[in-house]
């Protein structure tokens, strides 16, 4: 890869060496806090300016992917909820390295296409050859021409500085041993050189790794024009087969029948057999429903994708997978059911309110699995991203342990009964009001 190196190119790499210090320094010196809202900002603010004048694509999509980023990142300033800390670490850069790839492909390039991926990857890997090309093409211009006396005297300097150490370091001890006063005056040098440690060195790295990331990512984006036909064409050759994956159905389809069947008979219906409490009966069953609805999805979706549909029995097809979805949804209204029971019992938790709101939004990805099945054109891909995108950024900035001890607090004053609630919670939600 041959590249040009120019004066602008030199001023984005000491850009991209603060950009790479301010984020050594908000991720890698304690609790990640408001650090991180100012890292993105920063960021952004050096992406907006570096591409000032460029045409982008995809924008509409392309907001709203932003929007996201910048709500998940006020997220680490809402709440300090341990499972949101630890996921946004990685979730948010992979989520500013998609945007960053979207905006910048070509218009006609499709993202919600299998073939984005790999383009994605293809863009990463061309950063690190652009770092690479940058960095020889650097080295070639300082080895000729006008460069290289400069060079040689940096090198004949760095030379005297490296001879001088050893030397300079006898001469000041001897200095410092003979005078009081002159040790007084340089007592801080021995704590400076003390500070240079392993940890500066780990830090020095980082710094360097966090600049070529960005400078290399930055730089190889603005190059647009890029061969994009080979992705274009990229498919799944996998092709199920109609009549095997109607049997599967069927076989599939009769046992949740019957299992639904059996629901209505005496669960829903509020009346329970054998000696198992409701409360009991909530904890045995509810993470096998929800297992096996993910299971359905995860058929459904398959046989959606893959299926055959030029034979003639697709219409027996469809309707199968039907009643796989609508049975799907009578198990997760039995596992929501369930978790009802549950919380009635013992009190909510963050991870009974999550996993209630994760149920809702299986609700909305079977309800639009199953007009897919009828309606061909529609995109399950693209449907599934900007749904989860929505759901995982919303359930970021929403504080769910607030929620918890709200609903405990009410069901405290409602039934007396002390669950997950402490009297520093009951405090906490008094004052908010």
């Amino acid at each position: 890869m041959e590249i040009g190196v120019s004066k602008k190119d030199g001023l984005f790499l000491i850009v991209c060496l603060l950009l790479g210090v301010l984020a050594e320094e908000s991720f890698f010196k304690g609790i990640i806090g408001i650090s991180y809202l100012l890292f993105v900002m920063a960021f952004y603010a050096v992406f907006f300016w570096r591409y000032r004048g460029f045409s982008f694509s995809h924008q509409r999509f392309g907001y709203l992917v932003v929007i996201c980023i910048w709500l998940l990142s006020v997220g680490y300033v809402l709440n300090d909820n341990i499972l949101f800390y630890v996921l946004n670490i990685m979730g948010i850069p992979g989520l500013v390295i998609f945007h960053l790839v979207l905006v910048t492909s070509p218009k006609h390039f499709r993202w919600n296409q299998p073939a984005f991926i790999p383009y994605i990857f293809t863009r990463l890997i061309d950063s690190v050859k652009f770092n690479a090309a940058f960095t020889s093409t650097v080295g070639k211009l300082a080895r000729k021409g006008e460069y290289e006396h400069k060079v040689l005297v940096w090198k004949k300097i760095l030379i005297g500085v490296v001879i001088s150490l050893p030397v300079l370091a006898l001469v000041l001890h001897l200095l410092m041993t003979a005078d009081s006063q002159f040790a007084a005056m340089l007592g801080d040098v021995p704590n400076l050189l003390q500070r240079v440690n392993g940890e500066t060195v780990f830090r020095l790295i980082v710094v360097f790794l966090f600049m070529g990331a960005f400078f290399g990512l930055l730089q190889t984006l603005l190059f647009k024009q890029i061969k994009v036909i080979k992705y274009e064409n990229w498919r799944f050759s996998l092709t199920l087969d109609t009549v095997i994956s109607i049997t599967m159905l069927v076989l599939i389809n009769a046992v949740y029948i019957l299992f639904t069947i059996v629901q209505f008979k005496y669960f829903f219906s509020g009346s329970l057999q054998g000696n198992y409490t409701f409360a009991e009966y909530a904890r045995k069953g509810f993470f096998e429903l929800l297992f096996v609805t993910l299971i359905n999805l995860t058929i459904t979706i398959v046989m959606v994708t893959f299926g055959d549909r030029a034979q003639n029995g697709i219409k027996i097809l469809k309707a199968l997978l039907t009643i796989l979805v609508l049975s799907s949804g009578v198990m997760l209204s039995s596992a929501f059911l369930r978790l009802n029971m549950y919380e009635e019992a013992y009190g909510f938790s963050f991870t009974r309110v999550l996993v209630h709101s994760f149920m809702i939004f299986l609700v909305v990805i079977f309800t639009y699995t199953l007009i897919k099945i009828w309606v061909e054109k529609l995109s399950l891909f693209h449907f599934y991203f900007v749904t989860s995108l929505i759901y995982y950024t919303s359930i970021n900035v929403i504080d769910l342990d607030r929620i918890v001890v709200k609903e405990n607090i009410t069901r405290y004053e409602e039934t007396a009964k002390l669950t997950h609630i402490t009297l520093a919670d009951y405090r906490l939600q008094v004052c908010s009001h």
